[in-house]
């Protein structure tokens, strides 16, 4: 049997409008089942245990190994071909450009096919997504040649020990993001500000890389002010032939990259780029030797040894970029798993054809056959071929294009943008993030503070109430406040809301149906887009619903939302209120509010006309016998019941005709 706080039957309501009108027929607001029995959610962790206990032998497997998903499920005849061919593109593609994405973090080649290798077989066993690979990136390769370049000189041994320590505590973070289910963390940070940080890396990691085809050092900052004035200052150090060969291999390899991307048949082309690079690069060198271009020199061969990463007096220093990369890698993997997902072909394993797992393992298997047995090829790959691909592969990252689009139609988020790119550019990466997150938020909180708070209005012909600014034909009545806040109520929020009510009392809004009574009485809060209230605005409500009494103001609830229609009941707000003043409908909570203004206004108007009607026999005054029947026939028919006007349900039969509601 349910228990529940309804509004009044149509008798009751009858009885206390005190008229002997035609009742006002309202749907009855249900309490939740069994009030006093039930319980907050179980905890995550009971959850989760329950969910153990129901999990068979091989789905312990699936949770511990994700590669037993893809395996059981192989089909050799449809995806092995397409897992081949993409492993094999991808693969020869890693290996130039992680050699590389080592350069641009200021570390020796070898190390980029290192973190290319392992890697790849790890997530390929422990991956989720069965296109995605991962590896080396230019932005995160930016940040740690950023950081460890104020530490240590990148020459020395130490740099090495620290950019190993510094994957290390990554791994660690983000294995215990992944422990605590702390991925909503990177939730607040907004698409805009993502797209003007990664704007503006671009840019500094393209001039980071042109010193490679000027043929001359230029200062390694992550600030555009110093990169440009280290470029202006040696230019009378520039060479033609490093310039020329990173140009025309720059050109070739956006070239074959808009060929991949806008012909499909092409798009081994987009993959096969940097290998053209090198491979060109590497002949020129090798039959004309020319002295100007340098090149990567020796490179040792064979598997990286395991070893502890020594430099731990510097974990606290590294700590702030560690969480910075932790956040980055985080987003880009999300982002890019996320639109493999929805089919979006958003990264160049998917695009080549990947379908499983299996592609990484050929990757990497190619990468380990690279270091066992390529290694000495490697010799003589100019270093503007390795800058080139780095410049290609950033260049896709400047969106200005979503700077245009954020300008047309959010100028907040433009600013975001705008400001994130700019901090990132002049002050650097992790000040850009700092600001543009800090921004993020500030704008989050502040739309929490302040939430959208509408007066609502019935549509003609209808049941249904919307914001009188976004419908300016909807009727409002007089004496009467519909509201709705779109937003949860609680302690940041509340005192905007009191003040916002407040307002509305005061500063009455234009009614265009009824009787003018001159003053708010009633005050209708819909609450269907409240998803959740705390402790201090139930304290807030009860100090509202304290002033509005002193008033004879009432507040009436319409359409509270379970949890919330729980948490008022338990609180008192219900009983405070009156469960006769909660209602399924706004329209319900309208129709009752009428009512007692109907039946208020019939009252004062039968002690006024009595009034009149004694002055009139004692004076004799003609006019106001003229006039008296004029204002009764005015209010009958201003107050006259309409039929016809259900709604799809039947359920409700409003009370007054066009002229009123």
């Amino acid at each position: 049997m349910e228990r529940s706080y309804a509004s009044r039957s149509s008798g009751e309501l009858a009885a206390a409008a005190s008229g002997g009108g035609r009742p006002v027929r309202v749907i009855p607001l249900r309490h939740p089942p069994d009030f006093g029995s039930i319980s907050s959610s179980p905890p995550w962790w009971r959850a989760a245990v329950g969910r153990a206990r129901g999990m068979g032998p091989l789905e312990w497997a699936e949770a511990a190994l994700p590669c037993v998903a893809w395996i059981r499920k192989y089909r050799w005849k449809e995806d092995v071909q397409a897992d081949l061919a993409a492993g094999i593109t991808v693969g020869v593609m890693l290996v130039p450009q992680g050699m590389s994405y080592a350069k641009l973090a200021g570390l020796h080649p070898i190390y980029g096919l290192y973190t290319g290798f392992v890697p790849l077989f790890v997530y390929a066993i422990f991956g989720s997504s069965r296109q995605l690979a991962v590896g080396p990136v230019a932005l995160v390769s930016l940040l740690v040649s950023n950081v460890l370049g104020g530490i240590v000189n990148s020459s020395s041994e130490l740099y090495t020990e620290l950019a190993i320590l510094l994957a290390f505590m990554v791994g660690i973070l983000e294995c215990l993001m992944g422990l605590l289910r702390l991925g909503w963390l990177i939730r607040f940070i907004s698409h805009s500000v993502i797209s003007g940080f990664t704007t503006a890396s671009a840019i500094v990691i393209g001039l980071s890389q042109i010193k490679y085809f000027l043929g001359y050092n230029v200062t390694r900052s992550s600030k555009i002010i110093p990169l440009i004035e280290s470029i202006i200052a040696g230019v009378d150090q520039f060479l033609w032939p490093p310039f020329v060969m990173g140009s025309a291999f720059l050109a070739i390899l956006l070239t074959m990259k808009n060929l991949g991307k806008s012909n499909k048949r092409l798009r081994f082309l987009r993959a096969s780029g940097p290998l053209t690079a090198v491979v060109l690069g590497t002949i020129f060198v090798k039959i004309f030797q020319p002295p100007a271009i340098s090149v990567v020199g020796e490179i040792p061969q064979g598997l990286p040894k395991f070893s502890i990463p020594r430099g731990f007096e510097h974990a606290m220093s590294l700590m702030p970029t560690a969480i910075l990369i932790t956040g980055v890698a985080i987003l880009e993997s999300v982002g890019i798993a996320k639109a493999l997902a929805a089919k979006n072909g958003s990264a160049v394993n998917h695009e080549s054809g990947a379908k499983t797992g299996l592609s990484g393992i050929i990757m990497g298997i190619i990468i380990g056959s690279a270091l066992l047995f390529m290694t000495p090829l490697f010799t003589d790959i100019p270093q503007c071929a390795l800058a080139a691909i780095v410049i290609s592969a950033v260049t896709s990252l400047v969106d200005y294009e979503e700077a245009i689009f954020l300008w047309g139609i959010d100028k907040k988020d433009f600013f975001l943008w705008a400001i994130t790119f700019i901090t990132t550019l002049v002050f650097g990466i992790e000040i850009g993030v700092l600001v543009g997150v800090g921004f993020s938020l500030a704008f989050v909180i502040h739309e929490s503070a302040n939430p959208h708070i509408a007066v609502l209005g019935r549509l003609p012909g209808t049941t249904v109430y919307r914001n009188t600014l976004q419908y300016p034909e909807a009727y409002t009545y007089n004496g009467i406040v519909v509201v709705r806040i779109d937003a949860p109520i609680y302690f940041a929020n509340i005192s905007y809301i009191k003040d916002r009510l407040r307002e509305y009392e005061l500063n009455l809004p234009n009614s265009n149906r009824g009787l003018d009574v001159g003053r708010v009485y009633f005050v209708i809060l819909e609450m269907s887009p409240v998803t959740y209230i705390d402790s201090s605005a139930v304290q807030a409500l009860k100090d509202l619903h304290q002033e509005y009494k002193a008033r004879h103001i009432q507040i009436a609830i319409a359409n509270p939302n379970r949890q919330v229609h729980l948490l008022l009941s338990r609180s008192g707000i219900i009983d405070l209120i009156g469960a006769g003043w909660c209602f399924v409908r706004v329209h319900d909570a309208v129709q009752v509010c009428l009512q007692h203004v109907q039946n208020s206004s019939s009252t004062a108007l039968k002690m006024a006309s009595q009034a009149s009607g004694n002055m009139a026999a004692s004076i004799s005054t003609p006019k106001a016998e003229q006039q008296r029947p004029k204002q009764d026939g005015f209010f009958k028919n201003l107050w006259k019941a309409q039929d016809g006007n259900t709604d799809s349900g039947g359920e409700v039969q409003p009370l007054l005709r066009q002229n009123l509601v």
